[in-house]
């Protein structure tokens, strides 16, 4: 007979009628594939506690602004009393400003000094003058005249073109009593007139970054020398997503320069500004103020004819 018809298997067998024999060491093998490590792998794993959570990034710096906020506030009830140069002094008083507020009288002093500065201070709490008035004393009393230097010393970064041109209306006319000249750089001018001041020299620029950005590209500015850098309203700044072309304006100053921040809240972008570029800066707030509710009474009226309404215009205006 021939070998393959011998191990041909019969119908039965071939249907599993027959029953199958049981095999000891198939059954350990099957149990010991069950127990293999690839099949543990499979089992669910235990689940964990969730993670307590963690405290909110520069938490700490931010409370170190609030109780800076709680601090009693100094006792200064002039300009004269914090330093400020004669000159500056007379500018103040010409545009009625005598006595400074919170934040100016808290900042001026660690600024004068020349130290960096972290101020916490909410639009319209002075603090363009908390900066300005040491930026331009600074300005005013090193390196009088430049001779043969053009190149801005001083920089202002601000978040608007309207901010901008805000901190340039305050700042303007005091540079101008110190011999300090102030220009504005922001986008929605011709490049040609900011182009050409640049060229004739300036002092203190304050601009916006995007602006600022073109002309460094255009080899129009250089902060090579700048001794002062501000940040106001940096955290309207991060909103704006500014902060690539912020660090890189900051990247493009000297890095032994004075610098300070103001900003309302701080955030993680902010944050990052604030170790990154402020070494042991002065930490200075105020409380933000509570805006009093008002209530404002609405009238509609109904006018049917052309002339009535006419009338009504008339008298309403």
């Amino acid at each position: 007979m021939p070998e393959n018809a011998r191990r041909r298997r019969s119908p039965a067998q071939r249907r599993g009628d027959q029953p199958t024999r049981h095999n000891p060491s198939r059954s350990s093998n099957r149990n010991q594939s069950r127990n293999s490590p690839r099949n543990q792998s499979r089992r669910p794993r235990p689940t964990h506690s969730a993670r307590p959570a963690q405290p909110e990034p520069y938490a700490e710096l931010d409370l170190a602004l609030s109780e800076a906020a709680a601090r009693p506030e100094p006792e200064v009830q002039t300009f004269d009393e914090l330093g400020l140069p004669p000159r500056l002094i007379e500018a103040l008083a010409k545009r009625d400003i005598g006595v400074p507020f919170a934040i100016q009288r808290r900042a001026l002093p660690d600024a004068l000094a020349g130290r960096d500065v972290l101020g916490r201070a909410q639009t319209g709490s002075g603090k363009t003058l908390a900066f300005g008035l040491p930026l331009l004393t600074r300005l005013a009393g090193a390196d009088a005249g430049r001779p043969g230097r053009k190149a801005p010393r001083g920089l202002v970064l601000v978040p608007t073109r309207e901010l901008a041109q805000q901190v340039a209306d305050v700042l303007g006319p005091l540079g101008r009593a110190l011999g300090v000249s102030v220009m504005t750089v922001y986008g929605g001018v011709a490049y040609s007139r900011q182009i050409s001041r640049l060229r004739d020299g300036v002092d203190l620029v304050v601009a916006t970054p995007g602006r600022l950005i073109d002309l460094m590209d255009q080899n129009a500015c250089t902060l090579s020398e700048v001794e002062i850098t501000v940040l106001d309203e940096a955290d309207h700044m991060a909103d704006l997503g500014f902060m690539p072309a912020v660090t890189r304006i900051l990247d493009a100053t000297p890095a032994g320069g004075q610098r300070m921040l103001f900003s309302a809240t701080l955030d993680r972008r902010v944050g990052e500004l604030v170790t990154r570029y402020l070494s042991d800066p002065a930490l200075h707030a105020v409380a933000p103020q509570p805006e009093a509710a008002s209530l404002a009474e609405y009238r509609v009226l109904v006018v049917p004819d052309q002339p009535e309404k006419l009338a009504v215009a008339a008298e309403l205006a």
